[in-house]
C-alpha cells in the first residue's frame, strides 16, 4: 500500500495523475475514430505541427511554457489543411500528413533559427519528451476544460461520427456532414495533442493516441466497447506508467508509452492463443 500512498503524499504526483488521466483518457478515446479510419500517423503529424507553433510562439517571444497558446490555432490550421486534403481524395491519409508532417516540423526547425543571438535559452528536452511532474494548478485547469469540453463534443456527434467512420459514401447519402464531421475531428485531434504535448511531448504524443485504442480494438467487439476499453487503457496506462516512473526515478513521459507498450504486447500475445 505504501508503493501507492507515498507518491500521492506529494502534490505535484496528484497534479501529474490527474492531467495524465484525464489526458490519457481523452487521446485513447480520439484514437479509436483515428485508428479506425487508418489515419494512425495524424497524430505524428500533428505533434509534429505543434512543434512549429510552439517554435513559431518562441521567434515572435513567447515565453515557452505559453509558447502552446501559439501553437493551437497553428496545429488546428495543420489539422483542417489536412482534413481539406483528404477531402479531394487525391492523397492517401498517410501521404497527405506525411506533406504536413515534414513541412511543419521544416517551420519549426527555421523558426528557431530565426531566433535572435540574445534570446533565451529553450529547454528542448521537455518541449520533446514531456514535463508532466511540472503540470501546475493554470494547466490542470486547461487539461480539465479541454476535457470536458471535447466530452461534449463527442457526445453530440458520436453515432454521426461512427457512421462517417465506417462508411462514410453510405453517411453521406443519408445526410450525414462529413466533411464537417471529419474537419471536427482533426481539429479536436489537433486540440488535445497541444495539451498532451505538456505530459508526454512532441516526440511521444502519437503513441497516447494510437496504443491505447489499437489495443482496444483487440478487445472490444463494437465501437461502444472498445472505447470503453480504450479509455480505461488510456487512464490506467498513464496511472501506472506514472507510479513506475516514480518508484524507479526515471522519465514519466517514456514510462507511461512504455507501460502502454507492455499491455498492447500482453493483450496481442494473449490473443493469438
Amino acid at each position: 500500500m505504501d508503493w501507492l500512498l507515498e507518491p500521492l503524499s506529494q502534490s505535484f504526483m496528484i497534479r501529474a495523475l490527474i492531467a495524465g488521466t484525464i489526458v490519457g483518457g481523452l487521446c485513447a478515446t480520439l484514437g479509436v475514430f483515428v485508428v479506425q479510419r487508418g489515419l494512425s500517423f495524424l497524430g505524428d503529424g500533428l505533434a509534429h505541427a505543434a512543434f512549429g507553433g510552439i517554435a513559431l510562439g518562441l521567434l515572435i517571444g513567447v515565453a515557452v511554457d505559453r509558447a502552446t497558446w501559439v501553437a493551437l490555432p497553428f496545429t488546428v490550421a495543420i489539422a483542417l489543411g489536412i482534413a481539406w486534403v483528404l477531402r479531394r481524395g487525391k492523397l492517401r491519409g498517410d501521404v497527405a500528413v506525411g506533406v504536413f508532417f515534414s513541412v511543419s516540423f521544416a517551420l519549426g526547425v527555421l523558426f528557431l533559427g530565426l531566433r535572435p543571438n540574445d534570446a533565451p535559452p529553450v529547454n528542448v528536452e521537455s518541449v520533446l519528451f514531456g514535463s508532466i511532474l511540472a503540470i501546475s494548478n493554470n494547466d490542470l485547469w486547461v487539461v480539465a476544460g479541454v476535457a470536458v469540453a471535447s466530452g461534449l463534443v463527442l457526445a453530440a456527434t458520436w453515432s454521426r461520427l461512427a457512421f462517417a467512420t465506417f462508411d462514410a459514401e453510405l453517411a453521406a447519402i443519408a445526410g450525414v456532414p462529413v466533411a464537417a464531421l471529419d474537419s471536427m475531428l482533426l481539429a479536436l485531434v489537433a486540440v488535445v495533442i497541444v495539451v498532451a504535448v505538456k505530459t508526454v511531448g512532441i516526440a511521444l504524443v502519437s503513441s497516447f493516441i494510437v496504443i491505447p485504442a489499437a489495443t482496444a480494438r483487440m478487445l472490444g467487439r463494437t465501437l461502444p466497447g472498445v472505447a470503453a476499453y480504450a479509455l480505461a487503457l488510456g487512464t490506467g496506462g498513464a496511472a501506472l506508467g506514472l507510479l513506475l516512473s516514480y518508484h524507479l526515478n526515471v522519465a514519466s513521459g517514456a514510462t507511461i508509452i512504455l507501460t502502454l507498450g507492455v499491455i498492447f504486447g500482453v493483450v496481442l500475445l494473449a490473443k493469438r492463443r
